[in-house]
Parts: C-alpha cells; structure tokens; sequence
C-alpha cells in the first residue's frame, strides 16, 4: 500500500518541545474556531470539530477550556491564517501552513529556513498545493479493515482510502466528514489510542529521497520550520529512505 512512511511520520517520539508547540498550535486553532462563531462546541461545527482533534492529540482538557474561555471574555488576539509553499531537496516538495500575528514576521523567518537549506526555495502559491488533497487523516492499531469499512460506511462517511499495514488502520476520509469519522471509529474502539487523527493535507504522490545529502538538508530545514513559533503545520511529500 505504500503506506509505511505515513505511520512511521505520525509515531514521532513526543518530546517536551513537541508537546509544547502541538498545544500552542491548538490553543491558537480553537480560539480561532471559538471567536468566529458561537464559543460552544454544541452550537459551532467547527469548534466541535477541532475540540475533538485536539482531545483525539492528548491535548489537555486546561488547554481547550482556557482557549474557548478566552474567547468568551471578549480577549482579542488577532491571528492570520498564512500558507507557504515550496520545494526541498530531491524535488520533494512543502507546504507550511502559519498562524501568526505578524505575516511579515512569518514570511521572513520561513523564506530565512528555505534560503539556509541546500537545494530548497520558497515557490509562488499554487506551484505546491495543487498535488495534494485536503483530508481526515486517521492512523490507529486495528486490523479489521473490513469491518471498519462498513461501519464507516454505515455512518454516511465519505471514506477515500482505507488499509492496514504493520498491524495500523489507515483511514482517510473527505475534510467535511471528521467528525463524524471520528465516531465511527471510536463506536468500535471506544478506548482507540490514535497516532494521527486530524484534518490535513496530504500529497498525491511521494518522492524518495536516498542521497545522504538531501536527506540531511531536508531534516535541517524541518527542524528550522519546527522551531519557529508562528508555524503551524507542515506537510510534505518527501519519503526518506533509509
């Protein structure tokens, strides 16, 4: 299925600094989702849908309530949804998608990681984002591929692929259908522990990167990416080859 990549990318080791910048980054996305309509995840779709994201993450309950609460009480925070797109090492290609309340700030420092990186450069938007697909992305330990299948279908989700691989059920559903996907999933593993469980944008097709220079070039420019405060995701299509 070609999937291994895919696993091994949401098994990623949760360091302190990742907890720390996965709870920012959700802090920022419910208060925005809180702000712009209804500060109740009941009575606001997209609220709902990014609470249960975010609880899906081991995000805790401390961090979602303060986000909504600060929404409630009327506290500002201007936050600008920005979206780079670029190229790396070996032709594979990223989309760096910012939350920030300085676009010239964020511009700057991601134009800087691009430019430091070898054989990398920011493209013009749309060079990028054409070749990927925006979806729910779900990866759990589950091996009845079958039965989930019908579940999922039962439950009117629009479900675009679906496989096992090592022992990992891959689900991957239309954008609009996470939440309900969600509860699809968890009405046959109440106590599932997801590796990913998310909405997000996922390339058509990968390239293998297997020259030892690349694959260094292109660690180095994800970890710059990483550390700077105003990015908020990152997909690529790159498939290190080990």
């Amino acid at each position: 299925m070609g999937r291994a990549h895919e696993v091994r990318a949401a098994s990623m080791a949760k360091t302190a600094a990742f907890k720390t910048k996965l709870y920012s980054r959700f802090g920022k996305e419910i208060y925005i989702a809180a702000k712009n309509g209804e500060p109740d995840p009941e009575m606001n779709p997209a609220l709902k849908r990014k609470v249960q994201e975010a609880k899906s993450n081991q995000v805790p309950a401390d961090v979602i309530n303060r986000a909504i609460q600060k929404a409630k009480g009327g506290e500002i925070e201007n936050y600008t949804e920005v979206r780079y797109e670029g190229f790396g090492p070996g032709n594979c290609t990223l989309i760096i998608e910012c939350l920030t309340d300085n676009t010239n700030r964020s511009m700057s420092f991601v134009k800087t990681a691009f430019n430091k990186a070898k054989n990398s450069k920011l493209a013009n938007s749309g060079s990028v984002s054409y070749n990927y697909e925006s979806v729910s992305l779900f990866i759990f330990d589950y091996d009845n591929e079958e039965k989930m299948l019908e579940n999922l279908l039962e439950a009117d989700v629009d479900v675009l692929d679906i496989g096992v691989e090592d022992g990992k059920l891959l689900v991957k559903a239309a954008f609009s259908d996470f939440g309900k996907a969600q509860d699809a999933i968890e009405a046959i593993v109440p106590d599932v522990e997801f590796d990913q469980c998310e909405t997000a944008m996922v390339p058509n097709e990968y390239v293998d990167l297997t020259d030892p220079e690349d694959i260094e070039s292109f660690n180095k420019l994800i970890d710059t990416l990483n550390d700077i405060d105003d990015v908020n995701k990152i997909y690529h299509n790159a498939h290190i080859v080990e």
